[in-house]
């Protein structure tokens, strides 16, 4: 069995984080494993409080994953400090972590910030270049950039920025706002259109830690990334599909919609 590490804050109402990433690997027969990065108190309407792990404890829990079970892929999630993720980068490095999927997760669906100012610097400097992609949205893409993205060609210009600052693939993500459900891949020099199709479905928490996490187990399967990407968005078109409602909110996914229950 394939295997894959998802480095993550925790969602207490289990749409997003690492709840999402562990259930989008499993239902994609990738064994998931966690390092905890955060714990929120949080659910459909937005997040309550945030309690940082401190960085002994982080380096623990990434020690212990990777000296056992060695992951196949690794995908990083929510990281609120510059601490946590100098610990992240050290150990990918010492590790020589393969398959690193980045979500450079800044605002939570209901608003809410989830990174500090300088935690936004440490990203780029320190986790950014170890990753094989990033898959920001556009108001992330803009924070990398410093650009104003207001078009499908803002987001192809923004993608070329920063597979050429970076040297990673780069994922800038349309979403409703713009261009539907079709985003930009940038990779090895060149930039091509991953097409969706819009899915009118107002429970949208824990979009990105889905698809990320959906890329990393197809690189864990060992899927080129272009198909990686591809086959991460079908499956979170079918999460959406199944038109899962709970919560007084903006509600969470239907991970296992392509699961059959066991009969009785």
């Amino acid at each position: 069995m394939k295997t894959a590490l998802t480095i993550a804050g925790s969602d207490s109402s289990g749409g997003a984080g690492i709840q999402a990433d562990i259930k989008t690997m499993t239902a994609h027969g990738v064994y998931a494993m966690s390092a905890v990065t955060a714990l929120t108190a949080q659910n459909t309407l937005g997040v309550k409080s945030v309690l940082d792990s401190t960085p002994g404890f982080l380096a623990d829990q990434l020690d212990c994953v990777f000296t056992d079970i060695f992951p196949d892929a690794v995908k990083i999630g929510m990281v609120s400090s510059a601490a946590l993720i100098e610990v992240i980068a050290d150990k990918l490095t010492q590790y020589k972590a393969r398959n690193i999927v980045l979500d450079p997760v800044m605002v939570a669906t209901s608003g809410a910030a989830l990174m500090a100012g300088g935690a936004v610097s440490a990203l780029a400097e320190k986790l950014i270049p170890l990753a094989d992609i990033i898959t920001p949205n556009i108001p992330e893409a803009e924070v990398l950039t410093g650009m104003k993205i207001s078009t499908p060609a803002d987001m192809e210009a923004a993608a070329r920025e920063l597979f050429g600052k970076y040297g990673c693939a780069v994922l800038v993500k349309g979403g409703h706002c713009l261009n539907d459900a079709n985003d930009c891949l940038f990779r090895d020099g060149e930039g091509v259109w991953i097409n969706g199709r819009r899915i009118e479905n107002p429970n949208t928490h824990g979009t990105g830690c889905t698809l990320s996490s959906a890329i990393a187990s197809g690189l864990a399967l060992g899927y080129d990334l272009t198909l990686a990407v591809e086959s991460a968005k079908r499956y979170l078109s079918g999460a959406l599909a199944s038109m899962l409602d709970l919560g007084h909110g903006s509600g969470p996914l239907d991970h296992t919609f392509s699961v059959t229950p066991f009969a009785e």
